[in-house]
């Protein structure tokens, strides 16, 4: 096996999944497959030496990012179309509810993570700002980006949380930046299998 794998669940699987330990999306999805109790083959990818630009790389995903999961021929990049595919796939111990209004709201709050929010605080993104107009304006940025998404998340779960974002079932919009949710998150095993600093690539100072 390659050094920068591991199985995770100590069983076979063809699911492997490509991921950095400081990767907040490769996090979720992590969680997600962990909530599922699905066992796969972690793959370092160390974006901090640019192995995300290798030409083996490249041939899983052209834009250089992580996650990847591999599912036999099948390579699913992105985080939210992973969280879907595995829904689709692997239906025990879903991710969404039921209930069509829940899942409504579950999809739009991954949405505004996935789409309004994390692609505008990206490190290359941030790093792009920093160049053009300064160190100061870089953090200004984020930080205008982060609190209009968490002030829409609040806005919009606040009618519908229970013990987790949606209710009392761990749903796909997991939140654990939000602090009202962030202590019932943190307790599960899951997700404490899935924390940055648990991953087999993790550097701790």
């Amino acid at each position: 096996m390659d050094p920068n794998s591991q199985e995770i669940s100590g069983i076979s699987s063809k699911l492997q999944l490509y991921s950095f330990w400081q990767s907040s999306c490769s996090w979720r999805v992590r969680f997600a497959l962990n909530l599922k109790g699905l066992p796969y083959e972690y793959k370092a990818i160390d974006l901090s030496k640019g192995q995300q630009f290798s030409p083996e790389f490249e041939k899983l995903n052209p834009l250089h990012f992580v996650p990847v999961l591999v599912d036999g021929d099948l390579v699913v990049s992105d985080s939210y179309a992973i969280l879907l595919y595995l829904e689709e796939k692997y239906p025990k111990n879903a991710l969404l509810p039921v209930d069509p209004q829940r899942k409504a709201v579950n999809l739009q709050a991954a949405s505004i993570i996935s789409s309004s929010m994390q692609p505008l605080h990206m490190l290359s993104v941030l790093e792009y700002i920093e160049e053009k107009v300064g160190p100061e304006e870089r953090l200004s940025w984020a930080q205008h980006y982060i609190g209009k998404g968490f002030g829409a998340l609040e806005k919009l779960l606040k009618d519908f949380a229970g013990r987790y974002a949606t209710g009392d079932e761990v749903y796909m919009s997991k939140f654990p930046t939000l602090s009202r949710i962030y202590e019932a998150y943190k307790v599960l095993p899951e997700y404490q299998a899935s924390l940055p600093e648990r991953q087999p690539d993790a550097i701790l100072q």
